[in-house]
């Protein structure tokens, strides 16, 4: 259970951080569901990418590191999809 707890904060806060960068990227052609599930994948790999170069002993460790990097790796990799998919003209 302990070490299901940051790959929970680390979706929420990716979720979150994508639903803020689909609503500042009004044009971004992504619909609820590619927003959230984008959100979710940015979040983990965010959150897992900072704790990984931070190691343990670092400044973004715990629950800090997984809000801070789930919420940025959500909203980048949010924002990439966005882009992609409106490059393709596509509404996901």
């Amino acid at each position: 259970m302990e070490a299901l707890l940051p790959i929970v904060i680390q979706v929420i806060s990716g979720v979150v951080g994508g639903q803020a960068i689909g609503a500042v990227l009004k044009n971004a052609a992504m619909g609820q569901v590619a927003k959230i599930v984008a959100g979710a994948v940015g979040g983990v790999g965010g959150g897992a990418l900072l704790s990984g170069m931070g190691g343990d002993a670092g400044a973004m460790s715990g629950i800090l590191g997984d809000v801070i990097g789930g919420g940025a790796g959500g909203a980048v990799l949010t924002g990439l999809v966005g882009a992609v998919m409106g490059a393709m003209g596509k509404k996901g």
